[in-house]
């Protein structure tokens, strides 16, 4: 999918965008594409000087894959450090997903300090096969040909033993992307949905579930490209009364800590005959 044409939203009059269809064998929208897609929406209302810092965000209604999205931004603030900004995403006149996001100066300053990453073997370490794939990823990766996802074996890193759910992933565009460090923070709004609610499956192989997003929340630590790798280190805290919560670090090659999300989603044990993640079948269009 060209991350270019997605994220490229429509300006149809003041704080209102309007996103593309993209054509999709899911049946529902991808989530990470609409909180991706209302991130672009809310920054077009942002002076230059601010970047987003954080965003906190629900989805309320399943999207239509198929269908056009509108975005609605409320103006909440606009201060000399942070300004903030609610938006709304509407499908046919219902609101299916709702996010606030806060900007901050780019020039502040303070103490700093970060997290270490990971002992985990560099991408160009492995051999082609030696990377693995949740098997109710695969199919759904086959949409994302822009995008090299790759989850690392279990034995290749070291195991955090306080946390029973864990999952590494490196990932990175495989197209160049433009020199423009808001739409490379707004690429990983989109990719930060990829393989992160998989991650509460690890201790549970062969469990059927159903699988969606329920709310997610970013915040943006330092500058990173996404179209360089990008280690995304998963882990799921508790997965209980079919929901699961799931928490991801992501970290530049170099080992900066870049990035940091949290999402609560729904894991219902399948009922017979029905789909994971639903998907078009022969004769459903």
């Amino acid at each position: 999918m060209d991350i270019e044409y997605i994220l490229g939203l429509e300006k149809i009059d003041t704080d209102i965008y309007r996103g593309p269809a993209v054509e999709s064998e899911l049946i529902r929208t991808y989530g990470g594409q609409v909180a991706a897609q209302a991130l672009v929406a809310a920054t077009e209302t942002v002076e230059a000087g601010k970047a987003v810092h954080s965003l906190h965000g629900y989805f309320l209604a399943a999207g239509k894959a198929a269908d056009p999205t509108v975005f609605l931004v409320d103006r909440l603030r606009d201060g000399r450090s942070f300004s903030s900004r609610q938006v709304r995403a509407v499908q046919n006149g219902e609101t299916i997903f709702s996010m606030q996001a806060s900007f901050h100066v780019c020039d502040d300053i303070g103490p700093e300090h970060s997290d270490v990453m990971r002992r985990v073997p560099m991408p160009e370490d492995f051999a082609e096969g030696d990377f693995t794939m949740p098997v109710s990823s695969r199919a759904l990766l086959e949409e994302w040909g822009d995008w090299e996802i790759h989850v690392v074996p279990p034995e290749k890193y070291e195991h955090n033993k306080y946390t029973p759910s864990q999952q590494v992933v490196w990932f990175r565009s495989k197209r160049p992307l433009p020199d423009d460090e808001r739409f490379h923070v707004c690429t990983l709004a989109y990719m930060s949905d990829m393989t992160l609610l998989h991650s509460s499956l690890v201790p549970h192989p062969g469990h059927k579930v159903q699988m969606a997003s329920l709310d997610h929340a970013m915040w943006f630590l330092r500058p990173f490209r996404a179209d360089d790798w990008l280690m995304y280190d998963q882990v799921s805290p508790s997965a209980h009364a079919g929901r699961a919560l799931t928490h991801g670090r992501i970290f530049d090659r170099a080992g900066n800590l870049v990035a940091m999300v949290t999402q609560e989603g729904l894991t219902r044990t399948l009922r017979p005959g029905s789909q994971s993640i639903p998907v078009k079948t022969p004769g459903s269009d």
